[in-house]
């Protein structure tokens, strides 16, 4: 048997795996149920374009329902008082998932169509070891009560005690793009906290979430309406997440565009927002760096087809190593790994759809039209196999000759490419970094730690990392300025935004003299 052969049988292979084990059916008030009217929709594979199968599409019944129930359970309920059952659901969904764990990780290969190798990673494995583990242990630790002395009248003994409360319902909307990643990251604070929630999953890559729904339902004791698993292509279903007034909060991560319009549908009813937004982040090679690094900094942008809000897809490169730096990202680029995301060699799988895929070769080709230049790439894959010529892949790309006001420095791709300009000096480097409408991410090379870090402390992002350092884990808040968000995922910070905080005043009664 050919390579390609076996290539053809591995994928489709792990296609049809993933349709015969995937649940289709919204999780609703504790039960697992079909939409109304029986409505499906499309699971399509990013690499080949082919339809996996079918999941239930909530119409608005469903989605008031399922927003219904969530109130339900939060008032009547003991779920946001009750700690220790908040500890052991967690604990039996986690068990639940790990039990699954190589179904799940070919279900994310086969409907997001992510690399194998990424699922070893951000995609699967690093969410998995602590995602749940993490808000789960601070409920035992975190300080939900703190008393205050002092601030009566006339004397009087005053004692003010300041209690942490779960927000209510949380609205949890997810992207296509690290969909299990993301999901747990909301779930695990958003339950532990002691809310409900209604999670509506990207119509993309809806299995995940739904398989979720059915180990909630099967292996947990969370009690029914507490977690709804809501998947519909309507844009006009979801919207009323960000409408109706028994929601009180949204937790959306994608594109920064959709974030502001949920704003505007929130600001009615004040709900508290947590926005994880888009980026246009940079890496910046100062001249006393190792050339030899400048791969790893370039390669960032391939893994997962350049899926990944935190990219750094501007690389600033120092005149002095602008060339060669060119040179060496070009060869790189050239020499990627691009194709079936089965393959444990493949780092460049496909895009999500085929609208994204002509999305980035748009922004290709209005760079062009700028005056950029296409050193490699800026097409789509050619000569795939057979069984992956209905897939939505891009050529690795990069892109030179850039001006920093031009649209493809300014706006998100999503997608394998990446711009390379020259600075002649490091404030001339801060100040195109800062350039931008967001604040996501970064990243700086240099051989002195010290200028790495006086570096990081001057851009105006929420995250970066010094000569390779990662700033992901559970423990770590994760988010961004300007038009990248509004709060922060993870960490402290990120459990306390599922947190109200109440002061209460409570006047001594004076002690009897003798």
């Amino acid at each position: 048997m050919s390579n390609v052969e076996e290539r053809t049988e591995t994928s489709v292979d792990l296609g049809m795996r993933a349709a015969t084990r995937a649940e289709p059916r919204l999780l609703i008030d504790g039960d697992l149920v079909a939409a109304t009217a029986g409505a499906e929709f499309d699971n399509v594979s990013p690499a080949t374009g082919l339809v996996l199968g079918r999941t239930a599409a909530a119409q608005a019944q469903d989605m008031e329902r399922a927003i219904a129930a969530a109130r339900r359970a939060f008032d009547e309920s003991d779920w946001s008082t009750n700690r220790p059952l908040r500890r052991r659901c967690l604990e039996q969904l986690q068990a639940a998932i790990e039990a699954e764990k190589d179904d799940l990780r070919e279900e994310l290969i086969a409907e997001v169509g992510c690399p194998v190798m990424t699922t070893e990673s951000a995609q699967l494995d690093w969410p998995l070891a602590d995602g749940l583990r993490y808000p789960g242990k601070l409920i035992e630790d975190f300080e939900w009560e703190r008393v205050l002395e002092g601030g009566g009248l006339f004397g009087e003994r005053n004692v003010r005690t300041v209690v942490k409360e779960p927000v209510g319902v949380v609205a949890a909307i997810t992207p296509s793009n690290f969909p299990i990643e993301v999901i747990l990251n909301k779930l695990g604070p958003a339950l532990a906290t002691g809310n409900t929630v209604v999670l509506k999953p990207d119509p993309n890559t809806p299995w995940n979430a739904t398989r979720l729904g059915r180990l909630i339902a099967e292996h947990t004791d969370i009690p029914a309406g507490v977690v709804n698993v809501v998947p519909t292509p309507s844009n006009e279903v979801a919207g009323l997440l960000g409408t109706d007034t028994r929601v009180d909060m949204i937790s959306f991560t994608g594109s920064t565009a959709v974030g502001k319009l949920l704003m505007r549908q929130g600001a009615d009813t004040m709900k508290r927002m947590f926005l994880e937004l888009g980026g246009k982040s940079v890496a910046i090679v100062l001249d006393d760096a190792n050339p030899a690094a400048i791969i790893g900094a370039a390669i960032g942008v391939c893994v997962h087809a350049g899926q990944a809000c935190a990219a750094t897809t501007r690389m600033l490169v120092h005149r002095s190593l602008y060339d060669e730096a060119v040179a060496t990202v070009t060869a790189t680029y050239q020499a990627v790994p691009v194709g079936d995301p089965t393959l444990p060699e493949t780092l460049v799988g496909p895009v999500i759809s085929a609208a994204q895929k002509d999305r980035v070769l748009d922004a290709v080709e209005q760079a062009r039209r700028d005056g950029a230049t296409i050193a490699v790439g800026g097409g789509p894959v050619e000569n795939l196999p057979e069984h992956l010529s209905g897939g939505h892949f891009v050529q690795p790309t990069v892109i030179v000759d850039v001006d920093n006001s031009a649209a493809i420095a300014q706006q998100e791709v999503f997608g394998p490419v990446l711009i390379v300009m020259p600075f002649d000096d490091d404030d001339e480097a801060v100040r195109i970094a800062n350039d931008s409408a967001y604040g996501l991410a970064g990243a700086v090379i240099s051989r002195s730690m010290v200028r790495g870090m006086n570096i990081a402390r001057r851009i105006r992002t929420g995250s970066f990392g010094v000569n390779g350092g990662m700033f992901y884990g559970a423990d770590a808040p994760f988010g961004g300025y300007k038009n990248s968000g509004v709060g922060r995922q993870c960490g402290i910070e990120g459990f306390q935004q599922y947190l109200e905080t109440k002061t209460i005043g409570c006047r001594m009664p004076r002690q009897k003299e003798n």
